[in-house]
């Protein structure tokens, strides 16, 4: 999830997905997650874990219910049953790191596509660059600032890089469509300060100097944003096989305003208020989810658009994704790991699949690729399940799904 957890949603026929691959965190390529990055920042984990005590540590990574994955510091209530304490603090350390080194594969994965807009600019091609949709650039953007705001709660610095820099190199495409006009100005302009804004008060609440009711009022946005634009999205995957229609994203900004206005003025129960709070987090991570969907449901209806898809590209979806589910699993984030895990399993993954089963890559690429993936996600599960003193991986999973017991 990011910058994880990483690509453009757009709603506009499933033939066009193809074109929209630049800019998720959960990458996608020729159309669904690719993330964002512009620059290579790599922190290390030691700044902002190791100087936590043994037992301030173990405090803040128990374990809590899925449901919980959205709240400030969810880790930091109880203590965990943690054996082997210099273990279990060298694999933070290293959780962390493979966090922030998912901005290389996002990184080589996002520079083709500006350089190439960049390219076209100077030779004076803007039509080229009417095959970015911007709305779709647009959503992707609204998911990245939804997860990094996200990311800020809970203090999770090397990803709040991931997706500082998705928000940054997103931003940059849509400036090279509206440079080339194929984004009318006023949206454009709309974008910035929505941009501008989320930057600078994700930057204060990071650093702790923010007012809490500004806090609240900006994510009263995301959540109302991320959840008229979910189920659109979903909708546009299939136009023109079912009508299109603004009435899916209609529907939900009304109930999302909704939600948000009775969330506020005391209308919904604790539990129910906590639901709204976690609704823009999920959202996004929803969004990221279904760009596989729509690539798959794009390369079913069109099998030979997947000789244009490159394996390289997909690759590095997997390695950008599977590098964060270490981490999501180790600190119980339920949401980054669904988010983390679907993009690398279904995105990467899954494109890689279909690609060897229409002969587009060797067989030795295939296996190459799958027993990686499988090696990763499974030493991921049994570390996590070694320094935390578990017999079975599968106590790690459960605890986060349903928390601990």
């Amino acid at each position: 999830m990011a910058r994880s957890l990483v690509v453009p949603l757009a709603s506009t026929a499933p033939s066009k997905h193809s074109s929209l691959f630049p800019n998720f965190p959960f990458h996608f390529h020729s159309h669904s997650i690719p993330s964002r990055t512009l620059s290579l920042a790599i922190h290390k984990p030691s700044n902002c874990y190791t100087h936590y005590s043994l037992t301030s540590l173990h405090r803040r990574l128990s374990p809590v219910p899925a449901l919980d994955s959205d709240v400030p510091h969810p880790l930091q209530e109880g203590s965990a049953n943690v054996k082997g304490s210099k273990s279990f603090e060298q694999w933070d350390s290293w959780t962390a790191k493979f966090s922030g080194a998912s901005n290389i594969p996002f990184l080589l994965l996002q520079m083709p596509q500006i350089i190439l807009n960049a390219q076209n600019l100077m030779a004076g091609n803007k039509t080229a660059l009417f095959a970015v949709p911007w709305l779709g650039m647009f959503t992707g953007l609204l998911g990245n600032l939804s997860l990094l705001s996200y990311f800020v709660k809970k203090k999770e610095t090397e990803v709040i890089v991931v997706q500082t820099l998705g928000v940054v190199s997103i931003y940059l495409v849509i400036t090279q469509l509206a440079m080339a006009e194929a984004m009318p100005l006023p949206h454009f302009l709309a974008t910035s300060v929505v941009v501008a804004t989320g930057l600078v008060l994700n930057f204060f609440n990071f650093l702790g100097k923010l007012n809490a009711g500004i806090w609240r009022v900006w994510e009263d946005f995301i959540t109302v944003a991320g959840l008229s634009a979910l189920p659109q999205v979903m909708w546009s995957t299939f136009v023109p096989y079912i009508p299109s229609t603004i009435l899916p994203g209609a529907i939900a900004f009304v109930t999302a305003v909704a939600a948000v206005i009775m969330a506020r003025t005391g209308k919904l129960s604790e539990k129910g208020v906590k639901f709204v709070g976690g609704i823009s987090g999920w959202t996004a991570t929803l969004l990221f989810m279904w760009m596989p969907v729509s690539q798959m449901w794009t390369n079913f209806l069109n099998p030979d658009n997947i000789k244009g898809l490159s394996a390289f590209s997909m690759l590095l979806a997997v390695i950008g994704n599977g590098l964060m589910v270490p981490r999501a699993l180790f600190i119980r984030d339920f949401m980054w790991f669904t988010g983390s895990s679907w993009a690398a399993l279904f995105y990467g993954y899954g494109n890689i699949l279909c690609m060897y089963c229409f002969n587009s890559i060797s067989r030795e690429f295939f296996l190459a690729a799958t027993a990686g993936l499988v090696l990763w996600i499974g030493m991921a599960l049994w570390r996590d399940a070694v320094v935390y003193g578990y017999n079975s991986p599968l106590t790690s999973l459960k605890e986060l799904a349903f928390g601990s017991t």
